[in-house]
């Protein structure tokens, strides 16, 4: 079957190489998605294992719509008999871009009316709408004239882990964060440091990895209300993903220098089982020191976007520069932002710049090589 995976903007790359691992065929690399063929076990394998899909969606109508009118006609036309039925509940997820649709709600209404409608026309009955805990979930997609109806085959987005019941103002999304992780190239062996670690995700998502926890183990998927699910099938590759969870003796250390974002950090990972692999400790970035000779900071400063935040970014990001400069040499480190003006005042040349988005904030994800002494010193040593 022919099915598309989601993920955030310029994560693609690492979508496709993990799908590639996961066993999915005949790949495409579209905008913020793949597309590709797999079969039954392929899907289990991926909406258990993979940690940078948002969604997985199975296409099953696409059409161009010219108007509201011409839309709920040619949804009407679609044989809803294959999905929902009269004693199943089912829900829309809808998105749009462009001028026919400005309100995606809306026309997750029209699409509802249709299928409704057809039931009623054709049975005298109509199936319920269940937002919360529907048997079918529908993916409406519309880009300008371009319709695309697909069958959630996820549910809930994948970057929901269940670990996260807590947070605090502004998380960053599991997904991104494991992306970040990634893209940082951290091997799941050099010490990994947090510092300012909020609801921990960064730190948790690192002990995920370091142990090859799978993100989706302890959750359930759309899938398993589908007429063609294998509940067999399904166990057999969760209990294959269990097998490959390993040990790790990996020193990670969060820091926070609010106790109360500690302790919401802590009871994260005690739900997603990495409570022992993880140091958390109460302490302010601008006062602190290493914890090893070299280790990875992946680090994810205030953006200044809330109103409430009353601190002077451009001094922030200055004091994380000087911060880095002095106390964390030989220590590779990765600062994630939307606010471009403050970044510049860490005063730092970056090695790698990545362009991402944390929800809707344009971000870059810079990375820095620490070291002794000054840069020019540092770069005649290279040459010699």
């Amino acid at each position: 079957m022919k099915l598309i995976a989601k993920t955030l903007f310029g994560l693609e790359t690492l979508l496709e190489q993990e799908l590639k691992e996961l066993g999915a065929s005949k790949i495409n690399v579209l905008n913020r998605a793949i597309e590709f063929e797999s079969d039954l076990e392929t899907l289990y394998r991926i909406a258990i294992e993979s940690r940078v899909a948002l969604r997985v969606l199975l296409p099953f109508a696409n059409y161009k719509a010219r108007g509201e009118d011409d839309f709920y006609k040619k949804a009407q036309r679609i044989d809803w008999s294959q999905y929902p039925t009269n004693d199943k509940t089912f829900a829309i997820n809808s998105t749009t871009h462009g001028e026919q649709f400005t309100h995606s709600q809306y026309a997750g209404l029209k699409l509802k009316d249709a299928i409704v409608d057809q039931f009623r026309e054709k049975t005298g009955a109509r199936p319920s709408v269940n937002t919360s805990s529907p048997d079918v979930l529908i993916n409406l997609h519309i880009s300008n004239i371009e319709v695309s109806i697909s069958l959630d085959a996820t549910g809930e987005p994948l970057n929901k882990r269940g670990y996260r019941m807590e947070t605090n103002e502004a998380p960053i999304n599991e997904i991104l964060a494991a992306a970040m992780i990634q893209l940082s190239g951290w091997d799941g062996i050099t010490p990994f440091l947090d510092p300012m670690t909020g609801s921990g995700t960064i730190a948790i998502e690192a002990a995920m990895k370091a142990r090859n926890i799978a993100p989706g183990l302890n959750r359930t998927f759309a899938f398993q209300k589908w007429s063609d699910y294998d509940p067999q099938l399904f166990e057999k590759v969760k209990a294959e993903a269990q097998a490959k969870v390993t040990t790790s003796d990996v020193e990670i250390v969060a820091r926070d220098f609010n106790m109360g974002c500690l302790g919401i950090a802590r009871r994260n990972a005690v739900r997603a089982g990495v409570e022992d692999m993880i140091i958390f400790d109460c302490v302010d970035f601008m006062k602190s020191d290493p914890i090893a000779d070299s280790a990875m900071i992946i680090m994810n400063p205030p953006y200044g976007e809330r109103l409430d935040e009353k601190i002077d970014l451009g001094q922030l990001y200055h004091d994380i520069g000087f911060r880095l400069k002095h106390s964390y040499p030989t220590h590779k480190v990765w600062v994630i932002t939307s606010n471009l003006d403050a970044m510049k005042r860490i005063g730092l040349k970056p090695d790698t710049r990545v362009k991402l988005y944390n929800g809707s904030l344009e971000c870059r994800f810079n990375e820095y090589t620490l070291f002794k002494g000054k840069r020019i010193d540092q770069l005649k040593n290279a040459e010699n």
